[in-house]
Formats: C-alpha cells, structure tokens, sequence
C-alpha cells in the first residue's frame, strides 16, 4: 500500500474490521481485515519511524480493539470503534506519518 498513509491503513482495519464482522455477521472475517491492515500498518510505522515506534503503534492499534469491546457497552458499538480509531489515528499521524 505504498501512497496510503498508516494513519488510513490502520483506521481503515479498526473500522473496516468491524464493518465486516458486523455487516457479514462473521467475526471471522473481521479479523482477517484487522490483521491484514495492522500488519501492514505496522510494517509501515516501522518504514517510517522505527522499531520502537512501531512496536509501540502496533500495541495502540491492539489496545485499541480490544478497548472497544468494554467501551461499546457504555456508548455503543460504533462510537467505541470510531473513537478508538480516532485515537489509533491521531497517535499514528503524530509518530510515523507527519514525517513522511
């Protein structure tokens, strides 16, 4: 995906992962796009910022779906996802693509 930021690579699999399990009704293939877009993602922030950084987004990108799932109890499913990945965006921007 050279010429796609990571910021839309990883904002696209938190909120195309969900997209997809929920519209498909199969969590498995909601994986299958959050994996695909974070390891890109990560493969990316690694290109652009370095091990450490990456190591350190990858994690973000990782809170980030599993912190959507306590948080869409409280605010709904696509609030949660879309403020998680707005944060996952923002941390994104500010450590790997506002270099490029």
């Amino acid at each position: 995906m050279a010429g796609v930021p990571s910021t839309v690579v990883a904002a696209s699999g938190l909120v195309g992962g969900y997209g997809v399990a929920r519209w498909t009704g199969r969590r498995q293939l909601g994986g299958v796009v959050l994996a695909a877009a974070g390891a890109t993602a990560a493969q990316q922030w690694r290109r652009q910022a370095g091990g450490p950084a990456a190591a350190a987004l990858t994690g973000a990108y990782l809170a980030a779906f599993a912190g959507s799932h306590p948080l869409a109890r409280k605010v709904g499913a696509w609030p949660a996802v879309l403020g998680v990945t707005s944060a996952v965006a923002l941390a994104s921007w500010a450590v790997a693509d506002r270099r490029a």
